[in-house]
């Protein structure tokens, strides 16, 4: 009854009804014109801002803390794993819609991460919290909308995507080297049982170590391997753009599967939209201390994701000559081809470099999921003993489910905490403009980049004095 349940909300949200895909287009091109062109206009800005990111308070964690916090939640099976599943069922073409759901993603992600920024509250602890439950209550003075987002987010981060990882994870270490995946997935509740009892700073810490590291180390071997098969490079690119639009022999069908594939599997890697990152964002001290700086850092978080992380996996693949099957292949396709490439090696590659995505991203989804305690009044002992003990438990089971079921209850817990948060932000685009504009103008007049509420047009009311 479950799996009945699951496929007819997947069916509405991704499948004949494609709600979402159309949700999410139109909510990109929406920012993307409202905020005039700010991903690709203010590209360069984008990078500046990582100077002095590292600064922060006692109350928050600093921007590049922030950063890498969802960037931990978003690099994991979506950028591995993820491209295997969009290019098994969507062809190359997939590949090009996920590069455009990124492009218009970048500045949803943006005008999400500005929101989280500008209603974050002080907790009793004196630590931010944020995120959409937040500014739907505040901003959209809705509560009961409020309540819908947080329990989508809930079932998503807090239980059904740190599934995904783990599954991912087990099915890694299985194929390489024989390992039960009971025993792995019992190794992974250890692991993240340790870190996550230290809270949000425990995970920041660990994530802005771990991060760089693994996401560098990734492309460097990724660019190794496109530059020694360069000469096919030209055919995979003209593969990638035919088969978007449909032009070979498949036709209609091959691009539907693509364009499907492509903006689903995109949404899962990069998040933009999806209101999991304003979390993490309105977690920051921004510098400067402006909401709009931390928009920017979470808009290059999109970035770095899909069209460098993801790109990366998809000529590891398309490289190797795979392509569409028909069948949902996960981390077994990008390990079968990183060992076309590398040999042996390759596939301990994939292994390891899973292990450090995925876990990285169990570990942040923790984060993601406690941040909303605060809304149902479970932010005591009882209520993260509660919490706690149900993230292990789906960790567990979702090292020992199939690859079918813990994709699926992710594609409909996405899909409802997009739904929600993609009216909530589109509701409140008249404070994403006036906050936007304030930045704009302190920066062109090189005036001092505070943000004083007063001189912007805020949708219903902040908390306190944050920001005065």
């Amino acid at each position: 009854m479950i799996n009945s349940i699951v496929d007819a909300v997947n069916n509405l949200l991704w499948g004949n009804g494609q709600v979402l895909i159309y949700m999410l287009l139109i909510a990109g091109i929406w920012f993307t014109f409202k905020l005039k062109f700010i991903q690709i206009l203010n590209f360069k800005h984008m990078f500046s801002l990582l100077k002095g990111s590292t600064k922060s308070d006692a109350a928050g964690i600093s921007s590049f803390q922030a950063l890498c916090t969802s960037l931990s939640a978003r690099v994991g099976t979506g950028n591995l794993a993820g491209v295997a599943v969009a290019i098994s069922l969507g062809g190359a073409g997939a590949v090009f819609w996920m590069w455009v759901i990124a492009l218009l993603g970048m500045a949803t992600g943006y005008a999400e991460s500005v929101l989280g920024q500008v209603y974050k509250i002080k907790d009793e602890n004196g630590e931010y919290r944020g995120g959409p439950a937040y500014y739907i209550k505040q901003g959209l003075k809705n509560s009961w909308f409020a309540v819908l987002f947080a329990l989508c987010l809930f079932f998503g981060y807090g239980f059904v995507f740190s599934a995904v990882q783990a599954n991912t994870i087990t099915d890694a270490l299985n194929n390489s080297y024989g390992i039960s995946t009971t025993y792995s997935g019992l190794a992974i509740i250890v692991l993240a049982g340790a870190i996550v009892i230290g809270g949000l700073r425990a995970i920041a810490r660990f994530a802005e170590f771990v991060v760089p590291f693994m996401g560098i180390a990734y492309v460097l071997v990724a660019l190794g391997i496109t530059v020694i098969n360069i000469q096919f490079l030209p055919a995979v690119l003209y593969d990638i753009v035919s088969s978007a639009f449909g032009l070979q022999e498949a036709g209609a069908g091959a691009f539907a599967a693509a364009v499907k594939n492509g903006i689903q599997r995109g949404l899962y890697s990069n998040e933009a939209g999806s209101g999991s990152v304003p979390q993490a964002a309105a977690s920051a001290t921004p510098h400067p201390n402006h909401p709009v700086s931390q928009g920017y850092m979470q808009m290059l978080g999109v970035f770095i994701d899909t069209m460098i992380l993801c790109t990366a996996t998809a000529f590891i693949i398309l490289l190797a000559g795979n392509g569409m099957t028909g069948e949902r292949e996960g981390i077994r396709l990008t390990q079968s081809a990183m060992e076309s490439h590398l040999g042996f090696f390759g596939g301990d590659f994939v292994a390891a470099a899973i292990c450090l995505f995925a876990f990285t991203s169990v570990v942040a989804n923790y984060a993601y999921g406690e941040s909303n305690l605060h809304i149902f009044k479970l932010d005591n002992k009882l209520g993260r003993i509660f919490y706690t003990s149900g993230y292990l438990l789906m960790i567990f089971w979702g090292s020992r489910e199939s690859l079918q079921t813990v994709w699926n209850m992710a594609d409909m817990a996405l899909g409802l905490m997009t739904v929600v948060n993609i009216i909530a932000i589109v509701l409140l685009t008249p404070t994403i403009v006036a906050v936007t504009k304030d930045y704009n103008e302190k920066r062109k007049a090189s005036a001092k980049m505070d943000f004083i509420e007063k001189d912007c047009e805020i949708q219903g009311e902040t908390t306190d004095n944050i920001w005065k």
